[in-house]
């Protein structure tokens, strides 16, 4: 039986948190510098975040392999708070610590873990997807990566570039998580 590899791909650099922040001119370079590597790596099915950055990282290689890209609102960035936070980042490390930790209209670690494993449950289940691409957000990635390595914490999301990929593995019932070098 042939193995199922999934690639979880942060997006491009983009101009703005917002979800409708488009790629920068730089992160729309590196979208078509990915195309190449995308299809060394033969992704056959993509499921990206609805949020323009993301959109917009995989189009290049959705457009040239021409594989429809299915939206999936899970996949979208965890909210810290709806409120503005002048030590945003403290609290997001914060947020490593203390799963269940929610900020005014925003989202706690265990709940975002939650949406992205759904996705991910639903592609283990799907017997036709061999090697797929999922692509989203630093902070919801990271919080997925942790969840199978916990070695992997708010210093290594810092670490993040935008894009990164990452492929996960399931091998005799165990994950195994390794970041793709580009």
């Amino acid at each position: 039986m042939v193995g199922k590899k999934i690639y979880l791909i942060r997006h491009c650099e983009a101009t703005g948190q917002e979800p409708s922040a488009e790629l920068t001119n730089e992160g729309k370079g590196k979208a078509i510098q990915l195309v190449p590597l995308l299809e060394k790596l033969q992704i056959d099915y993509i499921i990206s975040s609805p949020y323009k950055r993301t959109l917009q990282t995989i189009e290049p290689f959705s457009e040239s392999n021409k594989i429809p890209v299915l939206i999936d609102e899970n996949l979208q960035e965890r909210r810290l708070s709806a409120e503005p936070m002048e030590d945003w980042l403290e609290q997001l490390e914060r947020t490593f610590i203390e799963r269940d930790l929610i900020f005014l209209g925003g989202e706690s670690s265990n709940h975002a873990l939650s949406r992205i494993r759904k996705v991910l449950e639903e592609v283990f289940e799907h017997k036709q997807k061999h090697c797929v691409g999922i692509v989203t957000h630093g902070n919801i990635l990271s919080l997925l990566i942790n969840h199978y390595d916990p070695t992997f914490g708010f210093a290594q999301w810092q670490q993040m570039k935008n894009p990164d990929i990452f492929l996960l593995e399931q091998v005799n019932g165990v994950i195994y998580i390794n970041k793709i070098e580009q």
